[in-house]
């Protein structure tokens, strides 16, 4: 089994790599941080790392025509941009947000279709703000909204490919590296008096449900909400 996760050197992409390489699966991971790419190979050698640009339509066809047929593609970026109220919303901190995850992401996927096996998976990653009722969200909620908007037209259109995707809410990932040390643990710890499941999320956890849509032959055009209660937790 033949595996490319866009996005796959920290994080939750690292995360459900691992997952699958346990299995024996072929698996690549891919992220345009030279950094993160050369780490791979101390840190995970099971894993076969790639520098890449997931907006590089051309860097993208090119990989994908190296690893065909894939079994699976796995796109899991990153927007970090894009928080605030609407009064005082960045516009232009919300574009590099969308240039950051949604369009790379749609440049995976165009770049990488022609080389999916007859019946490859596609999983995405979303996350809680493209349902949660919180403000300050409206403009990082409709970057994940629209990612996860492509799950469903896609399930129909790429069929007997399956297409699916993970939100998940509060993660413990490099997501929140912005923060100190002490803010990161001082928010979490509210977090996760307000999440119902009583704690924030690890990155093995989301893994564990990228792994399901990734490889469940009979799950297609769902969108999995894995957020701990986040939807309905007060902040």
């Amino acid at each position: 089994m033949s595996i490319l996760i866009v996005g796959g050197t920290s994080g939750i992409g690292l995360a459900t790599a691992r997952r699958l390489a346990a299995t024996g699966a072929d698996v690549h991971v891919a992220s345009r941080d030279a950094a993160k790419v050369a780490a791979i190979a101390a840190t995970d050698p099971e894993l076969v790392a790639h520098r890449l640009d997931g907006g590089d339509g051309p860097a993208v066809a090119e990989l994908g025509a190296r690893l065909a047929p894939l079994d699976a593609l796995i796109v899991t970026l990153a927007g970090a941009e894009g928080s605030g109220t609407l009064a005082e919303l960045d516009l232009d901190s919300l574009r590099r947000a969308f240039e950051a995850k949604y369009w790379p992401t749609l440049i995976v996927l165009k770049n990488a279709l022609p080389h999916l096996a007859e019946r490859a998976s596609i999983t995405l990653v979303g996350a809680v703000s493209a349902h949660a009722f919180l403000a300050g969200v409206a403009g990082i909620g409709s970057l994940n909204a629209a990612v996860e908007g492509l799950v469903r037209p896609l399930a129909a259109e790429l069929a007997p490919r399956r297409v699916n995707a993970v939100s998940p809410g509060l993660v413990d990932t490099p997501w929140w590296n912005g923060l100190s040390a002490g803010e990161r643990e001082a928010w979490f710890s509210a977090a996760a008096e307000a999440l119902p499941v009583g704690h924030v999320s690890t990155a093995d956890e989301i893994a564990e449900a990228v792994v399901l849509a990734a490889t469940s032959t009979s799950m297609t055009e769902a969108v999995l909400n894995v957020d701990g209660g986040a939807r309905f937790a007060r902040f």
